[in-house]
């Protein structure tokens, strides 16, 4: 089942919003200030964050502008600011949807199940239509795990073409060195971030070209890496 991160400063309003989650069938998480939201979301996967505007210590509007550097991770931002400006404040600054307090707990549930079958489908779209992933020159066929640049086989490892494959599908997102240590290595792996930049080094040494000064991996200081459009 889904795991919804609840971000929420009211705690009976949290408490209420978690147990009904929980009643759904979903997994849940809370954090009560806007820097633990994010560091909560940053450092896990969730499928869906549930965002109060007004949060102490970060705002949720800071919340949402610092995760979309880095994640897609699909948001609601919940406020009792029903302003025109306060709506497209909060989906500017990456919000999915929005919904006013006091809302009807039906309602919330609702835009949680309408939200999470929209990016489910999106993703089984995206699947099924991207067997083979493209990027400027370079192309990699997922059935056969096959990496080449231009009509040229580039021989890979299993983990750089893991590496490879994660940034080709997340063009312009950011991915930080945990992350690809996780997705890669897996969450148990007892070994440092620092494999990570060996294997982006290696990556690049076999799929740049030769006489090019800027790489197709572009490196986001001290976070991780990138590839963009």
């Amino acid at each position: 089942m889904s795991n919804i991160l609840i971000v929420e400063d009211e705690e009976n309003l949290a408490r209420f919003v978690e147990l009904e989650l929980q009643h759904e069938g979903y997994d849940t998480h809370v954090a009560d200030n806007g820097r633990d939201g994010l560091d909560e979301a940053m450092n896990k996967d969730y499928d869906l964050i549930l965002l109060d505007l007004m949060l102490p210590e970060l705002s949720g509007l800071e919340v949402a502008r610092r995760l979309r550097e880095t994640k897609n991770t699909p948001i609601i931002m919940m406020t009792a600011r029903d302003s025109v400006i306060d709506r497209v404040s909060g989906l500017d600054y990456g919000a999915d949807d929005y919904v006013v307090k006091p809302f009807a707990i039906e309602e919330l549930l609702a835009r949680v199940r309408s939200l999470l079958r929209r990016i489910n489908i999106e993703t089984e779209e995206h699947s099924s239509h991207q067997s083979v992933v493209r990027y400027r020159d370079l192309t990699v066929e997922k059935e056969n795990r096959i990496a080449r640049r231009g009509n040229e086989i580039i021989n890979l490892t299993k983990r750089e073409y893991e590496l490879l494959l994660i940034l080709m599908e997340n063009i312009n997102v950011v991915q930080s060195r945990e992350e690809l240590l996780k997705k890669v290595w897996g969450y148990d792996a007892d070994i440092e971030t620092n494999v990570v930049d060996v294997y982006i080094r290696y990556l690049r040494n076999k799929i740049d070209q030769p006489d090019s000064r800027a790489s197709y991996i572009q490196t986001v200081r001290g976070t991780g890496y990138v590839m963009r459009q």
